[in-house]
């Protein structure tokens, strides 16, 4: 034993899915370290966390964006006596819009904090997750069985987190580590604006709240779950994918994000 106290590190962990996977994982009694780039946001999850009975989480403000945020958040861990039993990964972006018209720069710092950080944290810590036996918890999407026209890069993204976390969860779970991943279809959350997405996200039959989604994802990985999707219809809407001609889909899907460039905002 290493003898540092475990504890659960969850980034974009400042708002939506990450902040209520925060409560979740803290109601279960763990002990937890928040990461993301918003330093006030962070402090206010964690007093809220802090107010209703649980410990007060570490803060670690870092960008994940940043091609040392792994080593940094690894240090920061430690100076507090801490490692990760486990890890919850959250942060990510989407952009809509075609491809070859969207900045470009914009959608490679995406495949860095979608695809990159999300391996190299996956990979950084196993033998403390070894240790601690526990496991990652990787944020997907549905996107991740679709092919994505008007969102290629961040449908393309979601694909390798999806294919990356149920190889891991084969590889790991030889040593103790459970690997999931977590595809939920539309949630409420800020991700829509910073996507540049108008209107809804998706039907409202197919819409969780992010809580729920928490719930989800945490049950999941305590099960040793290898893939979480939550919710019937999107279970449904998975299963039916698999048997409609590709070209179909990319039609549709492409359809559909037209019709989100162009709606009015609500």
């Amino acid at each position: 034993m290493s003898g540092l106290r475990p504890v659960t590190v969850i980034t974009g962990a400042s708002a939506g899915i990450g902040a209520e996977l925060a409560r979740v994982f803290a109601r279960h009694g763990h002990d937890l370290a928040l990461v993301a780039r918003r330093a006030d946001r962070l402090h206010a999850l964690a007093d809220q966390i802090a107010a209703a009975g649980g410990a007060r989480p570490l803060v670690i403000v870092a960008d994940l964006q940043r091609s040392d945020a792994a080593r940094l958040i690894g240090e920061a861990l430690t100076v507090q006596g801490t490692e990760p039993q486990y890890l919850v990964k959250n942060a990510g972006f989407g952009l809509i819009g075609p491809a070859a018209a969207l900045d470009r720069a914009e959608q490679l710092a995406m495949i860095d904090l979608n695809v990159r950080m999300l391996t190299e944290l996956s990979l950084a810590f196993v033998d403390s997750l070894e240790r601690q036996r526990g496991g990652i918890l990787n944020v997907g999407s549905m996107a991740g069985f679709l092919p994505g026209p008007g969102m290629a890069v961040y449908y393309a993204s979601k694909a390798f987190v999806l294919s990356f976390s149920e190889a891991l969860h084969s590889e790991l779970k030889w040593r103790g580590v459970w690997v999931t991943v977590l595809c939920p279809g539309p949630v409420p959350t800020e991700f829509a604006a910073r996507a540049g997405i108008s209107g809804n996200l998706g039907p409202a039959i197919r819409s969780q709240s992010a809580e729920r989604v928490a719930e989800a994802g945490y049950r999941g990985l305590m099960r040793g779950q290898r893939t979480v999707v939550p919710g019937a219809i999107n279970k449904l809407m998975i299963l039916i994918i698999r048997f409609v001609p590709r070209g179909l889909v990319m039609a549709l899907v492409g359809a559909r994000q037209r019709r989100r460039r162009s709606a009015p905002r609500t």
